[in-house]
């Protein structure tokens, strides 16, 4: 999955595949995450949001299943 770079101190990049809506996140720590069922939407929100792991912790950890690749 291709991710794109964000700016924030926790996350580096985050990517998406809308035919499983899997968001995948990489973190500074260099693991990467996929989190299933995650809506179009609330990946789109995270890329805009002010600060990024603000956004992941309300809204995507704990609220989706997930699995480390990396």
């Amino acid at each position: 999955m291709n991710r794109q770079p964000v700016t924030s101190t926790n996350l580096v990049a985050v990517g998406f595949d809308p035919r499983s809506n899997t968001l995948e996140v990489e973190f500074h720590s260099a693991r990467v995450y996929q989190y299933r069922g995650v809506p179009q939407a609330v990946y789109e929100n995270l890329k805009e949001a002010e600060s990024k792991g603000r956004y992941f912790n309300a809204n995507i950890r704990g609220s989706y299943p997930y699995v480390r690749v990396q």
